[in-house]
């Protein structure tokens, strides 16, 4: 499971989409950029051991918090 989940805007101006986030999973840092058509890139060459579940749970995450404003 996700933990300590954050984001931040990718760019000055709000209203353009993209995001940077930040989260914890099994005691690890993960970082990346999630782009407004859901695709994501790592900041680092590694990735979570169970990367398509993670996956979904930073879409649901970014769904609930971004867009259902």
């Amino acid at each position: 499971m996700i933990t300590h989940f954050q984001y931040k805007p990718l760019y000055e101006n709000k209203e353009m989409p993209g995001w940077h986030f930040s989260f914890y999973y099994q005691k690890q840092k993960y970082n990346g950029i999630y782009f407004s058509d859901g695709k994501i890139e790592w900041a680092s060459d590694e990735v979570p051991n169970d990367e398509e579940s993670i996956i979904k749970q930073i879409h649901e995450i970014m769904l609930f918090h971004v867009y259902d404003k």
